[in-house]
């Protein structure tokens, strides 16, 4: 078997790590809020500027500067929901799109005013782990392990945990849980924070990896999306799945082919399964 093959099937699946990472968070927010995040990528490239500046530029140290990217985007998933999407949760669906729009070229245009338009990074050089004359990104299995502790501990507070219970009793039925005395909006903000903090997660395995600039979300969220609607919005299973597909047919399609290409074989993938599942592979 033709190891160079094999290597960039595994580099596909790392990849997935930090993409699925993403997905659940935006899935999060979606099936509990039912509002699509336009700008979810561009709070991930804020993260990334979080890690940058306590690193590089205070002296944080790493681990350190992970936390407050973390929190400053999970506060700024709590703002984004209270000032934008609440007044907007009784409104047409196209407002939404377009607030979360806006916010996407506001924080560009925020970043790019307060830290310019240069391209950045952390500085740290990771080997690749050398397996049998394979390299595999280091950076990367790091973002899969993370990501797939992520996800376990997501289930289990949802799913053990009795605010995590309340959050997918309002995604399945939030009329009757008005009924029964719970506020939703005290659980949609809860919710949208948990979502930053998984953005703010991601950009930090984000910031090991790629340069940091203020449109780097162009680069990860137009597959963001893809994989959240090819997987079923709002589905958390359908993103991670969906995110091992995307990040497949990328890699391998760059190995076969080019970047390019790879890029319009994942478009394609995308457009055949909306032909034959509208909704996505798990919509419900």
């Amino acid at each position: 078997m033709d190891m160079f093959l094999v290597e960039a099937f595994i580099n596909g699946l790392l990849l997935a790590g930090v993409l699925g990472l993403l997905a659940l968070g935006l899935n999060l927010i979606f099936g509990v809020v039912d509002v699509v995040w336009l700008s979810y990528a561009e709070l991930a490239m804020v993260g990334t500027y979080g890690v940058f500046w306590t690193y590089s530029v205070l002296g944080w140290p790493l681990l350190l500067s992970f936390a407050a990217a973390i929190a400053l985007c999970g506060v700024l998933g709590a703002l984004i929901h209270y000032l934008i999407i609440s007044p907007l949760l009784d409104k047409e669906p196209l407002n939404q799109l377009l607030a979360t729009g806006g916010l996407l070229f506001f924080l560009q245009s925020m970043a790019t005013l307060l830290f310019g338009t240069e391209f950045r990074n952390l500085g740290l050089v990771v080997p690749p782990i050398e397996i049998a004359d394979m390299y595999i990104s280091t950076v990367r299995a790091i973002s899969f392990g993370v990501a797939v502790v992520a996800s376990l501990g997501l289930y289990f507070f949802l799913s053990r945990t009795y605010l995590g219970t309340a959050i997918k009793a309002i995604a399945q039925d939030r009329d009757v849980m008005s009924l029964m005395g719970v506020n939703p909006r005290r659980l949609y903000l809860i919710t949208s924070a948990l979502g930053g903090g998984l953005a703010g997660l991601a950009a930090c395995l984000l910031s090991l990896e790629f340069d940091i600039h203020p449109f780097a979300g162009n680069s990860y969220g137009p597959l963001l999306f893809i994989i959240c609607v090819l997987g079923g919005l709002g589905s958390l299973i359908g993103g991670l799945v969906a995110a091992l597909l995307v990040s497949e047919a990328v890699a391998l399609g760059g190995y076969f082919l080019t970047n390019e290409l790879a890029y319009v074989i994942a478009f394609g993938l995308f457009v055949i399964v909306m032909f034959i599942r509208p909704k996505g592979l798990f919509a419900k």
